[in-house]
């Protein structure tokens, strides 16, 4: 699509390498190539944009074989407008002058034209072809057969259009079809399978069989290997047996006549030792003689100075507990006759207190001097036998 700019009522158009641009104004050709940039009024100028480059056109249409067997043709046109002024008088391939857009649908009309053009000439070479061919040379026949249709139709030419290849990409048949048809292949290819699985497994059985019998003989072999090893062994133990009992007698040669010697040695090693020792023993036992007539004579001496010191510590403990006796004798006298001459004072003043006041009040005071100094007393409880004698007393007296 051209590039398409405005400024001041003016337009400019810039066009690709690959676009063939043609610019008239009124009924003149004024610019006529690919790749073109130029400035042009809108109101005047007619404008038309063909593509020169190579252009793909997919199809896929479905055609009927001989046999009355449906199959899908998947093909890629591949042309080009070798002649664009051809092609803008034959299509409208105008373009919007504000927009760069083109007006119709011109690559539509070439893709209509083309695959039905292509899908003629492969209806025709299908219609004449079994299904087992088809499906074998059917796609070479088909591009042949599409190929020299396209360049022998005369419309193409007449409208600028140049066919560079054509490729059929797959001829194939309805799927249910197509299963069918892969079945007996599947089924061979699943026997071929099948006997290489077999044959595998035989081999694997023989070679199986090959290697138990590797084991065995192998098995075999150790067994007899070891039998001569316990031989071998049992040979040995016996010889080393036989090393030690000589080697064990030698020892014990050797240890006794080492005992003895060592005994004899021991027991001039003990006469010396109990003779030095009992030398020892009265040296020590006249050194603990006198050590002991030492400490008697020492201790007879500590004992009598001891009883010495015992004694008059003795007396000295008399003699003070002694006088302490008759000092507190003295003080406990002199305490008894001080409280003897406050008790004999506090009488003689009680009774001067006491000398002047009646019978009834000394009687009174008796009673309170013993209700102080008797026991507490919660409940008294009088008898009518003691209540009668009361009230005869106190009447007789009144």
């Amino acid at each position: 699509m051209a590039d398409i700019t405005r400024r001041l009522g003016w337009r400019h158009l810039r066009g690709a390498p690959t676009a063939h641009i043609r610019h008239h104004r009124g009924g003149t050709l004024l610019h006529d190539g690919p790749g073109l940039s130029f400035w042009f009024r809108a109101l005047t100028a007619a404008l038309s944009e063909v593509p020169v480059d190579d252009r793909e056109l997919a199809m896929t249409f479905h055609a009927r074989t001989s046999d009355f067997q449906d199959v899908a043709v998947q093909a890629t046109v591949t042309y080009r407008i070798s002649d664009p002024a051809l092609a803008a008088a034959r299509l409208d391939f105008s373009i919007d002058p504000d927009t760069g857009v083109w007006r119709g649908s011109p690559l539509e009309q070439l893709g209509s034209l083309l695959t039905e053009t292509a899908q003629q000439h492969a209806l025709d070479v299908l219609a004449r072809t079994s299904l087992s061919s088809a499906l074998v040379d059917g796609v070479t026949a088909v591009r042949e057969r599409v190929a020299a249709g396209l360049n022998a139709e005369p419309r193409l030419p007449a409208t600028g259009i140049e066919v560079v290849a054509v490729r059929v990409v797959a001829l194939r048949p309805e799927p249910e079809v197509e299963r069918a048809l892969r079945t007996p292949a599947r089924e061979q290819i699943q026997q071929e399978a099948d006997r290489a699985t077999y044959e595998r497994r035989a081999v694997a059985v023989e070679r199986e069989r090959t290697i138990a019998e590797n084991e065995l003989a192998s098995k075999i072999e150790l067994a007899r290997r070891e039998e001569q090893l316990v031989e071998q062994r049992g040979t040995n133990t016996r010889r080393e047996a036989e090393e030690s009992a000589a080697a064990d007698k030698v020892r014990a040669e050797a240890e006794a006549t080492r005992t003895v010697r060592l005994a004899e040695a021991e027991a001039a090693r003990s006469v010396k030792l109990a003779e030095a020792e009992a030398a020892r023993a009265v040296k020590l036992s006249e050194a603990e003689a006198a050590k002991q007539i030492q400490l008697a004579d020492a201790e007879a001496r500590r004992t009598e100075r001891l009883s010495e010191a015992e004694s008059a510590r003795t007396v000295k403990l008399a003699e003070a507990e002694a006088a302490r006796a008759v000092r507190l004798a003295r003080a406990e006298a002199e305490a008894a006759r001080e409280v003897g001459e406050a008790r004999a004072q506090a009488q003689a003043a009680w009774l001067r207190v006491h000398a002047d006041v009646d019978v009834a009040t000394l009687h009174a005071l008796t009673g309170t001097r013993l209700a102080e100094n008797l026991p507490h007393i919660d409940s008294v409880t009088i008898s009518p036998d003691v209540l009668t004698g009361l009230l005869a007393k106190l009447g007789a007296r009144e």
